[in-house]
């Protein structure tokens, strides 16, 4: 009796094995399909429209003079300002949280309170960055309001990241690196970080591909939809590619949106080269350890 009870348990189990399987490859190949669908219109939309004028040329009120070099340029200064003051401050602060933090109970609610930040909708932070840095600070609305405002969006996901990537380091490599006579701080600097970096790395990259799409919080700091001009140092006006399509995107003429396609693409040819850096840093730096 147990044994048929047994075999019919199994065969149950089986038959829900079967059905969350199907269901799951189902819903993959949906999410797919719309991606795909989504792709292919923006493709077929903006390839026409993608040319070296368009890459060199200012926004404009005429469809075919319209270009995406000031939303360029402005998004590559955010990036160069937001990545270095992310990594630094987000790879700090894992450390100290992993190496350094006792089990207290203000560790625990550092941890949280960490966690829930990287589930606050990035609105929340674009007005945390009007009120902090455009008003309190007086850095109005700036490039560099906009890259700090950025940093605080994305410093949740590489601090959990680089968190998650120090955890997997084996305390035996830390326990040999002491007793080798090693202090902490020389057992982090040559052991721990070198073995974590591509999980850093990799969470990093990802974090910065997260603000480089991001339109909400910009639009609340200031960033501006129409620029004739590069901003030249962090303290000027700016624009990036997510507004500027986002203004194309919104335009009455027909042909604005095909403009808004060909910037859709060059974002995304921006976000598929990070993310293609993301995994050659990780394999690069794998193989060397």
């Amino acid at each position: 009796m147990a044994t048929k009870e047994s075999m019919q348990h199994v065969a149950q189990r089986n038959r829900k094995n079967k059905f969350f399987h199907q269901l799951f490859f189902v819903s993959t190949c949906f999410g797919i399909l719309a991606l795909a669908l989504l792709l292919i219109q923006v493709i077929v939309q903006g390839a026409g429209w993608l040319d070296w004028q368009f890459l060199t040329s200012y926004a404009s009120r005429i469809p075919e003079n319209a270009g995406i070099k000031a939303a360029l340029v402005g998004t590559f200064w955010l990036m160069m300002i937001t990545a270095p003051l992310t990594f630094i401050i987000g790879v700090a602060t894992a450390i100290y949280l992993e190496e350094y933090a006792k089990d207290t109970r203000f560790s625990r609610l550092v941890q949280t309170n960490i966690a829930n930040l990287a589930g606050v909708p990035s609105i929340v932070y674009g007005l945390l960055g009007l009120t902090v840095f455009v008003r309190m600070l007086q850095l109005e609305r700036s490039l560099l309001s906009g890259a700090l405002t950025m940093t605080l969006l994305v410093l949740p996901i590489i601090i959990v990241a680089s968190q998650e990537a120090i955890r997997t380091v084996p305390q035996s490599l830390r326990n040999a690196s002491f007793a080798m006579g090693a202090n902490r701080w020389q057992t982090i600097v040559r052991v721990v970080l070198p073995s974590a970096l591509p999980g850093i790395l990799t969470g990093s990259i990802l974090s910065m591909s997260r603000a480089i799409g991001e339109t909400a919080p910009l639009i609340v700091v200031g960033a501006v939809a129409y620029i004739a001009f590069l901003p030249k140092s962090p303290f000027d006006s700016f624009t990036v590619m997510p507004i500027q399509i986002y203004n194309w995107a919104s335009q009455p003429q027909a042909e604005f949106q095909n403009v808004a396609a060909a910037g859709i693409i060059v974002l995304l040819i921006m976000l598929l080269s990070m993310n293609a850096f993301a995994i050659y840093l990780r394999n690069k730096y794998q193989k060397k350890l």
